[in-house]
């Protein structure tokens, strides 16, 4: 057992009022980047995201010629 009293859940909560000061409180604290940061940092996740699709379309490709290799992508037929 504890030797803390229990605490009522009424007063660990914050008004709303409260709640939005600190919000706009640690939204002032914010560095927000310049408008050169945002275009590079737009830029360089634009090539990564386009870097993995081209890796996820290569291999996507090579997975689904080889299933075709291995389950007969050769079409025989009996007469």
């Amino acid at each position: 057992m504890t030797d803390t009293p229990a605490r009522s859940a009424k007063s660990d909560r914050t008004s709303p009022v409260t709640f939005y000061r600190q919000v706009v409180a640690e939204l002032r604290k914010v560095v927000w980047p310049s408008q050169q940061q945002l275009v590079t940092y737009f830029l360089v996740v634009m090539v990564f995201v386009l870097f993995m699709i081209a890796i996820v379309s290569v291999l996507d490709l090579a997975f689904g010629k080889a299933v075709f290799q291995v389950f007969g992508g050769s079409k025989t037929t009996n007469k």
